[in-house]
């Protein structure tokens, strides 16, 4: 274990973790909710500050991002834990494992070593991602500040659940975020993740626009709990008062963990929330997880040109060569 960055002391030994929103206050001998922070005699301490438990070299457009060095592969890397516990976690084997098992796996590395492998393996980016970011901190900005100086990507794959002194250290550090809006209902947060509400992920994603962060926004839609047109036309709404050149990606759920009895999304829901958030004015929502459903490639908004044919995880055909449309010359937003 090594101290923890961003908390307070408080009385008695008891200390305040200002990482998240949740904003736990732990006596000592209690971990935070996340269960990698864990207050030690007055002392908050991580336990993920040097322990990776997965790395992967992925197609940026995996994680997902569609408007970031498309085609190029980014390094991914995780440490066990989650300050969420979402009922349809995909990868609730590692997020969760600190909660169920208080267990913390993983290998041993540096920030150096890694920056390293994403070079070797010719990466063009650092993805932190497949677990929540936020509660291994330590070990993402140390990789991120490295990583930068070698001229590699920061990419943050969050649950936005964040405080305000989080993202402001992040925001030097970070190039693009996707930041997962569960949906537009604190209840769903509540009742389906574990969290008090969707405020701070809100509140994350206008931070990051406004301080120079590339974000795109994933909405994974599940039957009957979040895919009500009413609520994702707030959403959508929400996206384009803060920037139409958000790109929203709206993905299919299939069972999983403690959402086992529920069918995966329909391609028809898919098609139906895209055209919501086209009609509400976003320039690029893009349907995903479902290949060769359409919605995967990126149009001109202006003249409707095909500028990016991707297939899954596959970009088919990149047309961008100088951040413009071929055909009109209208500006693409994003990092290209």
């Amino acid at each position: 274990m090594r101290e923890a960055e961003l908390y307070t002391k408080l009385t008695k030994d008891r200390v305040r973790c200002d990482l998240c929103a949740h904003l736990c206050h732990l006596r000592p001998g209690q971990a935070g909710i996340c269960g990698v922070r864990y207050n030690h005699k007055g002392v908050l301490y991580t336990k993920v500050a040097d322990r990776v438990v997965a790395t992967h070299v992925d197609p940026v457009e995996k994680k997902p991002f569609y408007h970031i060095l498309p085609g190029s592969k980014s390094y991914s890397l995780a440490a066990v834990g989650c300050n969420l516990a979402c009922r349809h976690c995909q990868n609730h084997e590692i997020s969760q494992m600190p909660r169920r098992t208080g267990e913390i796996a993983g290998r041993r590395l540096k920030p150096e070593a890694l920056v390293r492998e994403a070079l070797a393996t010719g990466c063009k980016s650092l993805a932190y991602t497949y677990t929540e970011p936020t509660i291994y901190f330590e070990l993402m900005t140390a990789t991120a500040a490295s990583g930068k100086d070698a001229g590699l990507l920061n990419l943050m794959v969050s649950n936005g659940f964040l405080t305000a002194a989080a993202r402001e250290r992040l925001t030097p550090l970070l190039h693009g975020a996707n930041i997962d809006l569960k949906a537009w209902s604190d209840s769903f947060y509540r009742r389906v993740c574990g969290a008090a509400g969707m405020s701070p992920v809100l509140a994350t994603i206008a931070d990051f626009i406004e301080n120079g962060i590339w974000v795109e926004v994933t909405t994974l839609l599940i039957p009957g709990y979040n895919d009500n047109s009413a609520e994702l036309k707030e959403l959508a709404r929400f996206l384009v008062s803060l920037s139409p050149a958000i790109p929203w990606h709206v993905t299919g759920f299939f069972p999983t963990y403690r959402l086992t009895g529920i069918a995966p999304t329909p391609p028809e829901t898919i098609n139906r929330v895209r055209a919501i958030g086209l009609e509400a004015g976003l320039q690029y929502v893009f349907a995903g997880n479902r290949p060769g459903i359409g919605g995967e490639s990126t149009y001109c908004h202006n003249c409707g040109e095909l500028l990016i044919e991707r297939y899954g995880f596959r970009v088919l055909k990149n047309r961008i060569s100088t951040s413009c449309c071929p055909a009109c010359q209208t500006p693409v937003a994003g990092i290209f």
